[in-house]
C-alpha cells in the first residue's frame, strides 16, 4: 500500500513536523497511525514531503519526522475538462473520477441544456462542493496536485477558454455533424488541451458554432453514449493514455 496523504498550507522544510487540526484528527482518530507508519504531506500545488510516524498526541496530533521533500514537474501535456452541469449528485461523482484519473483542471458550464443552475447561494454551495470533492479524491487517489476547479463559466468564457488552448475539443457525436474519433486525434507534444463535456441534452448547435468559431472541433468516444457525468472521465483516460502520463 502507497502511503496516506495529507494536505498541509506549506509543505515542511525542518526535519520534524507536526499534523494537526482537521487533518491530524484524521490521522490520528481515524486513520490511527502509528509511530514507524510512512505519510505524505502536500500542499495540493505539487510540493510533498515524505514523513515517517514518530509519535501521536492526543486526538489530533501526530509528530512526524521528514525524511524528503521536492515538487512534483508540471505535465509537458495540461488537460482542463469543461464540465456542463449535471443534476444532483452527479457533479460530485464527475469531479471525483476525473480528479481520480488524472485531470488537471475542472471548469463547471452552464451549458443551455442544463436542468440544474448555479445561482446565488446555491452556485456557491455547489462550487464548494466541487472544491471539496477534488481535494479528497485527490488525497485518496495519492495525488500531489489536485485539478483547479474554477468558478462556473458561460459559453462565450468557454469559448475564449477554448480560443487559447493549443488543441480545443467538444465531446459531440451526432449523424450529421461529422466528428473525429478522440482515440485517433492528433495530440500536442507540450501545452494545453481543453476539452468540453455537454449536457445530457447534449451541445446545442448555437454552442457548437461558437466553440468552433473559437478553434474547437467535435470528436467522439465510441458507438455508446456515456452520461455526461462518466463521460470526462473517460475522455480523460484516453488523452492521458495517448500523452504518456499513464506509461
Amino acid at each position: 500500500m502507497t502511503a496516506p496523504v495529507f494536505v498541509v498550507e506549506e509543505v515542511p522544510t525542518g526535519a520534524e513536523f507536526v499534523l494537526d487540526g482537521p487533518e491530524g484528527r484524521h490521522a490520528v482518530s481515524v486513520k490511527r497511525l502509528t509511530p514507524g507508519e510512512a505519510v505524505v504531506l502536500t500542499d495540493g500545488r505539487g510540493g510533498w514531503a515524505e514523513a515517517v510516524v514518530k509519535a501521536a498526541e492526543g486526538k489530533d496530533r501526530l509528530v512526524v519526522a521528514v525524511s524528503s521533500a521536492g515538487r512534483e514537474p508540471q505535465p509537458p501535456v495540461r488537460v482542463t475538462v469543461v464540465q456542463a452541469l449535471p443534476k444532483g449528485d452527479r457533479g460530485e461523482l464527475a469531479v471525483e473520477t476525473m480528479t481520480e484519473t488524472g485531470v488537471d483542471a475542472i471548469v463547471p458550464w452552464q451549458a443551455s441544456r442544463c436542468i440544474t443552475q448555479w445561482r446565488g447561494d446555491r452556485g456557491a454551495k455547489s462550487l464548494a462542493k466541487w472544491r471539496a470533492t477534488a481535494r479528497e479524491a485527490g488525497k485518496q487517489s495519492r495525488r500531489v496536485s489536485f485539478p483547479e476547479v474554477a468558478e462556473a463559466m458561460s459559453t462565450k468564457q468557454v469559448a475564449a477558454l477554448l480560443a487559447g488552448a493549443d488543441l480545443a475539443m467538444v465531446l459531440h457525436e451526432d449523424r450529421d455533424a461529422p466528428s473525429e474519433a478522440l482515440a485517433t486525434a492528433e495530440l500536442p507534444a507540450a501545452g494545453s488541451i481543453v476539452l468540453v463535456v455537454g449536457p445530457e441534452g447534449g451541445v446545442s448547435p448555437e454552442e457548437l458554432a461558437v466553440f468552433a468559431g473559437a478553434g474547437a472541433r467535435p470528436y467522439r468516444l465510441g458507438r455508446s453514449v456515456l452520461r455526461t457525468s462518466t463521460a470526462g472521465t473517460a475522455a480523460t483516460a484516453v488523452l492521458l493514455a495517448r500523452t504518456g502520463r499513464w506509461a
